[in-house]
């Protein structure tokens, strides 16, 4: 099926393409590989109208505000210590005055954000999704998202994981059941 999308009525959501997670290891592609995807993206949705979210994750300042569960595969090792530049966007995807900034506290943007309220008021009802994890902090996106009624379409080629297997069980047992997955290209496309 052919992808149209208005772009007044769209937004991409970019998702924690920051210097602290583009520079760690990733599959099936590098961060690289994924922010210049994103790169292409954004500035054609800027260029056609569209909304541009650049989401980032960080701790408050105290770090109590982080989730510590008793799991069996810890999300972070304990104590570690992050550099003062870990949630700053990478230097090609420097926010513009026009584009949203969100920070969240953990893997989803949408719980604990204004970014429902944000995307609403301008009207948004197709959200483009690309960044980095994968199956973490897209996966959790796109699942609030779909709650919450959003049409969506997966970038699968400006995304990746820690592990190309953990990105294609998201991509193939997930995303179809919650929207459309389609590439860099189909994207632009259906902006022009």
């Amino acid at each position: 099926m052919e992808l149209k999308l208005e772009p007044s009525k769209t937004a991409l959501v970019v998702i924690d393409l920051q210097r602290g997670i583009v520079a760690q290891p990733a599959g099936p592609r590098s961060g690289v590989e994924v922010v210049g995807r994103a790169v292409q993206l954004v500035k054609a949705m800027r260029a056609r109208g569209g909304t541009v979210v650049l989401v980032h994750v960080t701790p408050s300042p105290d770090r109590k505000d982080g989730l510590n569960p008793i799991t069996d595969a810890p999300a972070r090792a304990p104590g570690l210590t992050l550099p003062p530049d870990w949630a700053d966007f990478v230097p090609d995807l420097k926010p513009e005055p026009t584009d949203i900034v969100i920070t969240k506290r953990q893997w989803g943007a949408f719980y604990g954000t204004e970014l429902d309220l944000q995307l609403r008021r301008r009207g948004v009802d197709t959200i483009v999704l690309c960044g980095i994890s994968t199956s973490v902090g897209v996966e959790s996106t796109a699942r609030d998202a779909f709650e919450r009624g959003y049409q969506q379409v997966f970038v699968e080629d400006a995304m990746a994981a820690r592990e190309a297997t953990e990105h294609g069980h998201t991509v193939n047992s997930v995303f179809p059941r919650i929207g459309r997955i389609r590439s860099t290209e189909d994207v632009l496309a259906a902006l022009k």
